[in-house]
């Protein structure tokens, strides 16, 4: 009697009820979500379910993982018993959640990737297409790590340096096939327009192991448009004020349900300027047309095959105008190349046995060049001869590729034979991505390629993806080779009849390693990077006593820093970048900077858009200062800072746009001329270019889609 007198005294444990919270998509369990029951915080498992007991009475529920949608319920439990709340979450329509990288072979989501790769989308390639819609200069300049640096001033060549390492070491791709050779200095940077691009993908570092020898520097792989189901018809028309005419017509559509085709037709061309009036051309005049259609076929079942061909027939003239002379000859001096470029490419996937994708490419390209230095004619062709047969398939928690590759690279100059190379290599690769754990993922790589010149190379790669609270983090390091042949920045400008090799050469051989943290804070993103690479027997153009080509002593080393932040707000976007690049080299006994190379740069970009209306940009960027070589005038240059301005306005079908470009005249000839007093050892009037030499550039057009 006494304890049942008591008993009410006492506070009772409230009723309980278990509940068993689902959350998936609409194919499959999403584990480690974020469930929030009454401020209580669980995760689901693996099978997406997370379970708990609460006291009777109303439950408020939310549900939350990175790459999704948030959803909330709420449940009035009145009963002791097991009640059963299910989610369907749905992705979040992130842009980058849309991307999908290929150039690393495994067709994965850029943000899942253990290797780094920066992708532009169609938005950055557009805006940049308005601003240089006859080749794709401006649009890799502006990517933070890359630098395009002109190689020749009297035509206007160009290279891509990836953090300070030199344009010959960087693999240029197109839609994973090298269509447009082996550059050597770069003038085919100056011939691919990028109307019809999609996406651009740069993997910077060593990247032997996925591509080979070509890759030391890093890999730039730009992706066509595919035809989408309503048919595209765009025509672009674009004039300068330097006399620049750029006209380009793009066509793509599906023209079966299994067929799709696509075509580019551009045509460009460019005036003399002489800008500082010294008779010499500051802008080198050329013609150019480009012609390349694509076919694109999808079978089903993971079957489809995609065939290019490309023709490119380019007219450039420098040096002297019409009527002017050498100060230091009193005759003209003409320097002109005519380049003619055909090219061939296919890829062809399919399923074996439900489990493995196989794919067979192949690739070929030749071209014809007749250059003239003055008095001098250097003609030359270039061979390229690529098949590449991988298979890639799936095991647990592994994305494995396995894959054989040949390629060959042959040289003949009809005027300097002495210089004809004749390279076959032949690879094998085996890539492997797992996902350790949902923070840790690894890529390893390594490639056995066997040069017929230098013999057997090993290049493998490692990278690692951290994800933990909100931050990502990507380590990467690899070892790669170069074999050396005569073809450099320096002898595409001033050519090959004066060289000398007094040695035979060697390989060159290279290291990188990288490591970024990236933070994502609402609208805005963060990314810093740490790099460090280096050369051993890297190829050098001397052009102090003697005109040759060797082999360093000592590597050549690059180390910095790149900054990129972020912030997209609709219809408002913000991108800021720094990169510090220290680059190192030895000449003559001791350690120098390597010339043309910036320790500095910085760029901030300004934009705001909307879909039907149109945008308006704003741009800045700064150089520093930079080690000149061979230059009678300064040893270093000045620091200059460029600003630039787009509009552009949408009316129906039509799309008017205006750009300004160096809004403040920036000029290297208002330092020092272009010209040397004397030609230079290697047969050279002008010294190099280490700032702008068109000045400020005004272009405006319109672009007609239906």
């Amino acid at each position: 009697m006494l304890i049942a007198t008591l008993l009410p005294v006492f506070p009772q444990e409230p009723p309980r009820a278990t509940i068993r919270i689902e959350v998936r998509t609409d194919t499959a369990p999403v584990a480690g979500a974020a469930v929030t029951l009454n401020g209580i915080s669980i995760r689901t498992d693996q099978n997406g379910i997370a379970i708990i007991a609460l006291p009777l009475g109303k439950v408020e529920v939310s549900v939350s993982k990175e790459g999704f949608l948030p959803a909330q319920a709420s449940v009035t439990v009145d009963e002791a018993r097991e009640w059963q709340v299910a989610f369907e979450v749905q992705p979040q329509q992130h842009r980058e959640d849309e991307i999908t990288v290929f150039a690393t072979r495994t067709e994965t989501r850029l943000q899942d990737l253990p290797t780094r790769v920066e992708v532009l989308g169609p938005e950055e390639i557009d805006e940049k297409t308005m601003m240089t819609p006859g080749d794709i200069v401006m649009m890799l300049n502006e990517m933070g790590g890359l630098r395009v640096q002109s190689t020749s001033p009297s035509l206007g060549a160009a290279s891509v340096r990836i953090q300070g390492m030199r344009g010959r070491y960087t693999a240029f791709l197109g839609d994973g096939l090298p269509l447009f050779g082996q550059q050597g200095g770069g003038l085919g940077l100056l011939q691919i327009p990028p109307v019809d691009l999609g996406q651009v993908e740069v993997i910077k570092g060593v990247s032997s192991a996925l591509y080979g020898a070509g890759a030391m520097a890093g890999v730039v792989n730009m992706i066509s448009r595919r035809p989408s189901p309503e048919p595209v018809h765009e025509i672009l028309f674009n004039r300068s004020t330097r006399g620049a005419t750029d006209a380009s017509l793009f066509l793509a559509s599906q023209l079966t349900p299994r067929w799709g085709a696509s075509f580019l037709g551009s045509g460009d061309w460019q005036q003399h300027n002489d800008i500082d009036h010294d008779g010499w051309a500051d802008v080198a005049a050329y013609s150019r047309g480009v012609v390349r259609p694509r076919f694109f076929w999808d079978g089903g079942n993971g079957r489809t095959a995609f065939l290019t061909g490309g023709v490119t027939y380019e007219n450039r003239d420098g040096g002297t105008i019409r009527g002017a002379v050498l100060p230091a000859t009193g005759t003209p001096y003409t320097e002109a190349l005519n380049t003619r470029r055909y090219d061939l490419g296919s890829n062809l996937q399919f399923i074996v046995q439900k489990r493995y994708v196989v794919t067979a490419r192949f690739a070929a390209s030749l071209q014809d060049h007749d250059h003239r230095f003055g008095d001098v004619r250097e003609r030359d062709r270039h061979e390229l001869l690529f098949g590449e047969l991988t298979a890639r398939g799936t095991f647990r928690r592994n994305t494995w590729v396995v894959g054989l590759a040949t390629e060959r690279d042959v040289y003949l100059p009809h005027d300097v034979p002495q210089f004809t190379y004749r390279y076959t290599t032949p690879g094998v690769f085996l890539q492997d991505d797992i996902e350790i754990a949902p923070w840790l993922s690894v890529s390893a790589s390594a490639r056995a390629d066997f040069q017929s010149q230098y013999g057997a190379f090993l290049s493998p790669r490692l990278s690692a993806l951290f994800r933990w609270r909100g931050w990502t983090s990507r380590l990467s390091a690899g070892q790669g080779f170069f074999a050396p042949t005569p073809l450099t920045e320096e002898t595409e400008a001033a050519g090959l009849t004066r060289l000398v090799i007094p040695q035979p050469l060697v390989a060159e051989r290279g290291r990188s390693a990288s490591f970024d943290l990236t933070r994502k804070i609402g609208p805005a993103s963060f990314t810093v990077t740490l790099f460090d690479s280096s050369v051993r027997h890297p190829i050098n153009v001397e052009r102090g006593e003697r005109y040759q080509l060797i082999n360093l002593a000592q590597p050549t080393n690059n180390a910095g820093l790149e900054f990129l932040g972020t912030l997209r707000k609709a219809p408002f976007s913000a991108t800021a970048s720094y990169t510090y690049v220290h680059s190192r080299q030895f000449e003559f006994g001791e350690r120098v900077d390597t010339p043309l190379t910036p320790r500095h740069s910085f760029g901030l970009v300004g934009m705001w858009e909307k879909e039907k209306a149109g945008r308006i940009g704003i741009e800045s960027y700064y150089t520093g200062h930079q080690r000149l070589e061979e230059n009678p005038y300064r040893t270093e240059s000045k620091a200059y800072v460029l600003f630039g301005f787009l509009a552009e306005h949408t009316f129906g079908y039509f799309r008017l746009f205006v750009n300004v470009e160096n809004l403040t005249d920036v000029r290297q000839t208002r330092w020092n001329p272009l010209l040397r007093p004397t030609r230079g050892i290697d047969g050279r009037w002008t010294v190099d270019a280490w700032a702008p030499l068109d000045g400020r550039v005004l272009n405006g057009g319109i672009r007609l889609k239906f």
